[in-house]
């Protein structure tokens, strides 16, 4: 058997063909450019009609919350630099079962993402006369609408296909502009149009604490935020993982919290306060379904408005490119573990996995059609996530205890008690999405048991000698942690039944979240067991054209 000190250095050298072409600004640029996307664009106003002025307070529990996370994966993500890293730690910690439904989860969060900023590419443009006939008035596609939108999404792909040398070019310049154009909103815009007395004049918190709740999950501002572990999916094109992963991940939600919070500060201040009169709760204003665009042209800088809806295909456009990139890597990790079929690991002579992308493009057009607006598809994405990310602290705690000789570059301070308690803020985000954005992950969460567990049942048919090992015992917690986060949120009083009162609802969460936390950690693979899962990525990450 391979050591684990051997089997991670061994996993730094080129992987399935991916070629080690990443150095730190491209892995920052890859997660701070999935940050600085769509959700720059609505975020602040989806946030202030859901929760008044006090969605600063929102985003700034919302950037906490992420902080958290990302500390976790940033240790993670040192000790284990391998592509589609997320799918692939619980995977270690819990076995084939565990690792089976979270890889699910990551896939199913990177492959949605990119449909969502075609979205809001094309809801931005309908400023413009010939693109004011893509969108019904209810913001969902018409049929030239809908063939856009998969042009946009073969352009995504198309690009990817060039290889990761290429769309770290592309995207680090892209990433560039969208970091410019918020700041320069910001500071243009605030310079003569900042109002402090907006920020109680119709009272700071209208819809109280359930609406600052609400709005971190449902607004978007969970959405916005996310991207940090993009760094970590591109692991196996890094040439330096070990020591540009944690900063990758850490530099990109520093810089996008800050952006983010001082966009919502400007926001408010900016907006004169005819716009607000009757209530947050109504705000309006010409060109508010642009609302960044829209405020610049009401208070005279229509020239910046200019440079905003450019942007919006810019920004929008730059994050689908490099969630593309992702769900390929993703797909790429789940086949190496042996949850997805082998043609997902081939990769062609630019070391890209082909039908990876592919697949990501289908997955993309499909959900044109269920989720057929950008809101609709903010709240599913953002429980994705997050679900995705609820393994990485589990499988943190586990790695704690099992592996405590493992090299670590970035070693995260009080790493055992951030981890636990980033496990409920994950879980505290997926309840605050909602009972009606829940049922529907649910359905998501079962097909991906039917699709990947039918493989399983092949691959061991066919005696196949990567056929998932499903170790039941090591997950015996996933089925209780899934069901009963559904249950508490159908019984909770956001979008559910109501029998469970605000801040009652709290505890229970926290409460729930810590037990399953020591459950998993409980019942979890032996060390033997984990380091033979984390030797096979030697053996099995080996080129595959």
């Amino acid at each position: 058997m391979v050591s684990v000190e051997k089997a991670a250095t061994e996993d730094t050298t080129p992987s399935g063909g991916l070629r080690r072409d990443v150095g730190l600004i491209g892995l920052m640029w890859a997660s701070v450019g999935s940050i600085i996307g769509s959700g720059w664009l609505y975020g602040a106003q989806k946030a202030v009609v859901q929760a008044g002025p006090a969605a600063t307070i929102s985003w700034v529990v919302g950037a906490i919350a992420i902080v958290l996370l990302a500390l976790v994966h940033a240790e993670l993500g040192g000790m284990f630099p391998v592509a589609g890293g997320t799918a692939r730690y619980p995977h270690y910690a819990f076995g084939g079962l565990a690792g089976m439904s979270f890889g699910w989860f990551s896939w199913l969060q990177a492959a949605t993402v990119a449909p969502i900023e075609v979205e809001a590419m094309i809801g931005y443009a309908g400023h413009w006369k010939w693109a004011q006939h893509l969108e019904h008035a209810d913001g969902t596609l018409t049929a030239s609408g809908l063939l856009v939108a998969v042009i946009l999404m073969a352009l995504f792909v198309g690009v990817n296909f060039f290889g990761v040398r290429v769309l770290a070019h592309t995207n680090s310049a892209a990433t560039w502009w969208k970091i410019a154009v918020p700041l320069a909103a910001i500071f243009i815009i605030a310079v003569g149009n900042f109002h402090p007395a907006n920020f109680h004049s119709e009272g700071f918190a209208p819809m109280g604490a359930k609406g600052v709740l609400a709005a971190i999950s449902t607004s978007g501002i969970i959405f916005a935020l996310l991207g940090f572990e993009q760094a970590i999916q591109l692991a196996g094109e890094s040439r330096n993982p070990k020591r540009d992963l944690p900063r990758a991940t850490l530099g990109s939600v520093a810089i996008g919290a800050v952006i983010y919070v001082l966009l919502q500060v400007v926001f408010i201040a900016a907006l004169p306060h005819s716009t607000f009169a009757h209530g947050w709760a109504h705000l309006h204003y010409a060109g508010d379904s642009g609302p960044w665009a829209g405020l610049a042209t009401l208070v005279g800088l229509g020239w910046l408005a200019w440079v905003l809806y450019l942007d919006a295909i810019i920004s929008p456009g730059g994050t689908g490119l490099i969630y593309t990139t992702a769900t390929s890597r993703v797909s790429f990790g789940l086949a190496k573990n042996g949850y997805a079929p082998k043609i997902f690991s081939r990769t062609d002579s630019r070391g890209v996995p082909w039908f990876g992308l592919i697949m990501s493009f289908v997955t993309g057009v499909i959900c044109f059609l269920p989720f057929p607006s950008w809101q609709e598809l903010v709240s599913f994405i953002t429980s994705a996530s997050v679900l995705m990310y609820a393994g990485a602290p589990l499988a943190y705690g586990v790695f704690a205890d099992r592996l405590p000789h493992f090299e670590r570059p970035y070693r995260l301070p009080f790493g055992k008690l951030i981890s636990p308690l980033s496990f409920v803020v994950a879980n505290l985000i997926i309840y605050w999405s909602g009972w009606g954005t829940l049922w529907r992950l649910g359905i998501a969460i079962v097909l991906g048991y039917v699709l990947l567990g039918g493989y399983g049942v092949y691959a061991h048919r066919k005696g196949l000698p990567d056929a998932p090992r499903l170790d039941f015992k090591a997950a015996q917690w996933l089925p209780v942690y899934l069901v009963g986060m559904g249950v508490i949120s159908w019984q909770g009083g956001f979008g559910g039944q109501g029998h469970i009162a605000l801040w009652w609802d709290i505890l229970v969460i926290a409460v729930f979240s810590v037990v399953i936390y020591y459950w998993a950690k409980a019942t979890a693979s032996s060390a033997q067991d984990i380091e033979r899962s984390i030797d096979e990525v030697v053996v099995t990450d080996a080129p595959a054209h």
